[in-house]
């Protein structure tokens, strides 16, 4: 459920699903405003999120890989690695 809680950057619009239809209002469209299962923007979104938070508490992003965040000093040193498996 990781990609459900990344924020979108783009305005994305949808076809009401089939079940939920507003009666008098088949026509329109719903406008997303969370990602969704699918969604091409989903992981990137999520990812950015995620840095957004792991920055805001003290770790710095890996220069070698993008999903290791180091807080600390050589002495006193934390790492977090980010994996997501969403098959």
């Amino acid at each position: 459920t990781a990609f459900l809680h990344g924020d979108l950057e783009d305005e994305i619009y949808m076809e009401q699903p089939g079940r939920f239809v507003v009666p008098g209002q088949e026509n329109k469209v719903l406008k997303l405003i969370k990602s969704l299962y699918g969604l091409k923007q989903a992981p990137k979104q999520w990812h950015e999120k995620f840095d957004q938070v792991m920055m805001s508490n003290g770790f710095k992003i890996n220069e070698c890989d993008k999903c290791v965040y180091i807080k600390g000093t050589s002495d006193n040193l934390s790492l977090c690695v980010s994996y997501v498996d969403d098959m």
